[in-house]
């Protein structure tokens, strides 16, 4: 008698697939928390002049000058906020922007492609912010902490 069923057995090929379906929602957050981490380094770096400073000179940019300073600014409240996981959307937005802008405006018009330009980091950062604009910061965050409220006890009902 021939088998009806419409389900195909499980290949370990389908069950690994499965388990790595089931752990993507923590990926993201664990993606998220380390691409913000990076990011808040180079603001840390290039305002307080620790982790080697701008461009490793120990250094740090000059506090109103342009783009620098706000970029680094950007850097490092933006990537606070993403580490985080509070506000993620918008903070990723700005910061992907500030990283678009940077590539177009100090890295892509020296050569072509990032490999040669330097601009890899800023290409990649840029990606990974707009990547996290349309995923959200995943379910370990600030906001989804804040979003989740205490179960409320059912008032009790007035006698007079």
């Amino acid at each position: 008698m021939p088998d009806n069923s419409t389900t195909p057995p499980a290949t370990p090929l389908t069950r690994l697939s499965r388990q790595l379906d089931a752990a993507r929602p923590y990926t993201l957050s664990l993606f998220r928390a380390v691409i913000g981490l990076l990011f808040a380094c180079h603001g840390a770096a290039a305002l307080f002049g620790v982790l080697g400073g701008v461009a490793g000179t120990g250094g740090t940019v000059e506090a109103g000058t342009w783009p620098g300073w706000y970029a680094a600014v950007i850097q490092l409240v933006g990537g606070i906020l993403v580490m985080a996981g509070a506000g993620t959307r918008p903070a990723a937005l700005v910061c992907s922007g500030s990283m678009a802008y940077a590539y177009f405006e100090a890295h892509q018009p020296t050569a072509l492609w990032p490999l040669q330009n330097g601009g890899e980091p800023a290409a990649i950062f840029c990606w990974a912010f707009l990547l996290l604009v349309f995923t959200g910061p995943g379910p370990l965050s600030v906001t989804n902490l804040l979003r989740k409220t205490p179960a409320r006890r059912p008032r009790a009902a007035k006698h007079p």
